[in-house]
């Protein structure tokens, strides 16, 4: 009955051991597999270093290299417009066309007191010449000798400012035709054929812009003041622009001027560029975004900028170590299109998650997808 007994506990014993040993093995089992499921995919890229250029962003606009207003300097009806509103001109072309006929009628007038003039000066000279030999053996007065010098004299005087009447009447005749200054692109016609002009009148005919090259005026901190200063003279300091709408680089020019003092309520310093427009891409009065290229930083930590995410205490991105997210601070210097200059927080070589997923912790188990450190 003893051994009976004995037999008994023993196979209890048995069975629970074995019941134990699989209860602890579906239990590990079952942890192993929620671990892996926990385990979350991440597309990463390594954080490089490379050269980076330290550039100034500004949003500036486009100027006309030069500006004219046409403006008439006769009085008059205009007859002609020689040109179409919008039209590409040179210097010299014939713009507008004003009755000069007035002006035509005073060139004449001056014409003809000139000739009347210089027929009375050869008569006043030849009587010099009559009276000269006569003088000097007294068969007149010496009086009267020099009278007829004097009015002699007085005739070529009015000859010569008669001459100049002539000058005035031509120049003044030159009006009624107005040809461009400058060669560029017309604006819209103020006054249309068959109106009255005057030269009082507030308004030009027609303004002439000279679109190429361009300049575009942009400001940039003050910071910036000295190192742009530093590279003024040396004539490289490039200027890459940008429509505000893209990010792909439309022109690129020089700086050709830097103001003389800096705007005390903005804390800027204007800056201009002369840009090449030779396929007018860029139009005056546009707003663009001025990249100004200050130099370039040899050792730069860079970064996607979709993987720096603002927090309460600044910048921060998620990195990969020993397969866990770790939430890293950073200092951003600059953003160089899609790349984010790290000042602080990465050294070059550690994995940084790109794209952040919902349930993203630090310490969650993850498993990097993307490019191996560099």
């Amino acid at each position: 009955m003893t051994r009976i007994l004995l037999i008994g506990v023993l196979l209890v014993v048995a069975i629970g051991l074995y019941l134990r040993l699989g209860n602890d093995r579906t239990v590990g089992a079952v942890a192993d597999k929620a671990a892996r499921e926990e385990e979350i995919a991440v597309k990463t890229v390594a954080a490089k270093v490379q050269p980076m250029p330290v550039v100034a962003e500004a949003v500036g606009t486009v100027e006309p290299e030069h500006r004219v207003e046409v403006r008439p300097q006769m009085n008059g009806a205009l007859e002609e417009v020689m040109f179409r509103e919008g039209e590409h001109v040179r210097k010299g072309q014939l713009l507008f066309r004003i009755d000069d006929r007035a002006a035509r009628a005073t060139l004449d007038q001056a014409q003809a007191a000139v000739a009347r003039d210089e027929a009375q000066l050869l008569e006043a000279r030849a009587q010099r010449e009559r009276l000269k030999p006569l003088a000097e053996r007294e068969y007149i007065t010496r009086q009267e000798y020099e009278q007829a010098v004097a009015s002699m004299e007085a005739l070529a005087a009015t000859v010569k400012a008669d001459r100049a009447q002539v000058e005035m009447a031509r120049v003044q005749l030159d009006y009624g035709e107005i040809r461009a200054p400058i060669t560029g692109r017309t604006g819209g016609i103020a006054v249309k054929e068959g109106n009255l002009v005057n030269t009082a009148g507030a308004t030009p005919l027609v303004v002439i812009m000279a679109i190429d090259p361009v300049q575009v005026a942009f400001s940039i901190p003050q910071r910036y003041l000295e190192e742009v200063r530093r590279h003024a003279g040396s004539g490289d300091m490039r200027v890459a622009i940008y429509r505000e709408q893209g990010r792909v680089s439309v022109a690129e020019g020089k700086v050709v001027f830097i103001d003389n003092t800096v705007n005390p309520q903005t804390g800027t310093v204007l800056l201009k560029a002369r840009v090449p427009n030779r396929d007018q891409a860029l139009w005056p009065g546009e707003f663009i975004l001025a990249r100004l290229i200050l130099k370039i930083e040899p050792d730069a930590v860079v970064v996607p900028a979709s993987a720096v995410r603002p927090g309460q205490k600044g910048p921060y991105v998620y990195i990969v170590d020993d397969a866990k997210a770790r939430l890293r601070p950073v200092q951003v210097l600059r953003q160089v299109e899609d790349l984010a200059v790290i000042g602080e927080g990465l050294k070059g070589g550690e994995l940084v998650i790109t794209e952040l997923p919902f349930n993203l912790t630090p310490g969650k188990a993850v498993k990097p997808t993307g490019e191996p450190r560099s």
